[in-house]
């Protein structure tokens, strides 16, 4: 095959790219299905997400060392996630940010319990980004499924990319692994599959999103390499064994956080907390 595409399926990498596509495609297909249905079904899939996220980050980062400071974090996790499932997104948002803002006043001499704020704000973004995202109805849906087209794209390509044609590394202290060639096919990959998305969506493509698929395909790869840059700072090789060829959640979903976050932010200031993502799709 071309471009070096037959060594590449005869060393060990593709044994574990076939690891990681299968379980990529059963959590995908079973994940799409609940986002299309929306609802409480989500909500609880977004729940379950937080709630894993931020167990992995604890264990990861060992920021159960904190004590009270760490149970007092995850119950307002839990207190915001309630808040969030029934509706309430301001009140969610609100209890996350001042448990945040408290951690940090308590704690400003010690500094004992950064992990602890990080991890809190990870793991509520992990859950309420997509689910206030989804809430938005249909613009919601394709809010999102922007994001998870951009995102797949981006990791798959990035793969592919950067085992045909190595090169200079991205960032070797960090992920020795990810090339620069990589992480730019990565890119032009996640603009030609978010613009093909919004064209299959609405049958237009607009600057709009063409810029946002690039913005959020860069700052899914910083997700992906903060990640990985916590596993070195912690000698830990993956979050958790969740999910066969890729480990735990967050393994999964590092880029998808990131990128669903800064997608919800630009939603909050182009149209508000009600309907945050018709300043993507306004059907």
């Amino acid at each position: 095959m071309g471009l070096g595409l037959g060594r590449l399926a005869a060393t060990q990498s593709w044994t574990d790219l076939r690891s990681r596509l299968i379980s990529a495609v059963i959590l995908g297909i079973a994940v799409l299905l609940i986002t299309v249905i929306g609802g409480v079904a989500f909500r609880l899939l977004c729940c379950a997400a937080s709630v894993i996220v931020f167990d992995e980050w604890a264990r990861m980062t060992r920021a159960k060392r904190a004590g009270d400071i760490y149970i007092f974090a995850r119950r307002a996790l839990y207190v915001g996630l309630a808040a969030f499932f029934f509706g309430f997104h301001g009140w969610a948002l609100t209890i996350v940010g001042a448990a945040t803002a408290f951690i940090a006043v308590v704690d400003r001499g010690e500094r004992k319990a950064d992990w602890v704020m990080g991890g809190l704000v990870y793991a509520a973004a992990a859950g309420m980004a997509p689910g206030i995202l989804r809430d938005s109805g249909t613009e919601g849906l394709g809010a999102l499924g922007l994001v998870i087209c951009v995102v797949w794209a981006t990791d798959i390509f990035a793969y592919f990319f950067g085992r045909t044609f190595g090169g200079p590394k991205l960032m070797p202290m960090v992920s020795p692994k990810k090339t620069v060639s990589g992480a730019l096919g990565g890119l032009l990959a996640s603009i030609l599959f978010g613009s093909t998305f919004e064209y299959w969506l609405i049958g237009d493509v607009t600057a709009l999103v063409v810029v946002l698929s690039g913005i959020l395909s860069i700052v899914g790869q910083a997700g992906d390499l903060f990640e990985s840059w916590i596993k070195r700072r912690f000698g830990v090789k993956d979050s958790g064994r969740l999910i066969p060829g890729h480990g735990g959640l967050m393994d999964r979903i590092d880029a998808l956080i990131v990128a669903t976050g800064v997608l919800l932010f630009v939603g909050l200031l182009g149209s508000g907390l009600e309907h945050p993502a018709r300043a993507i799709f306004d059907f």
